[in-house]
């Protein structure tokens, strides 16, 4: 029996998410929202997990 409903595989190209990497005060930084359809979620959803293990995303 498969448990995993509704996940799918989505293929980026490089180039889509380097257009997505913005440089700040020398940093590279992605935004919430830009995550957040990567990884194929809500952009709450998305930030409510940062806060549960942040240590993940540092």
């Amino acid at each position: 029996m498969n448990t995993n409903k509704n996940k799918c595989l989505v293929a980026l190209n490089a180039d889509i998410i380097r257009g997505k990497i913005y440089t700040i005060r020398n940093t590279q930084v992605m935004l919430d929202s830009d995550l957040a359809a990567i990884y194929g979620v809500e952009t709450k959803v998305f930030n409510q997990a940062v806060k549960i293990n942040i240590a993940r995303f540092l």
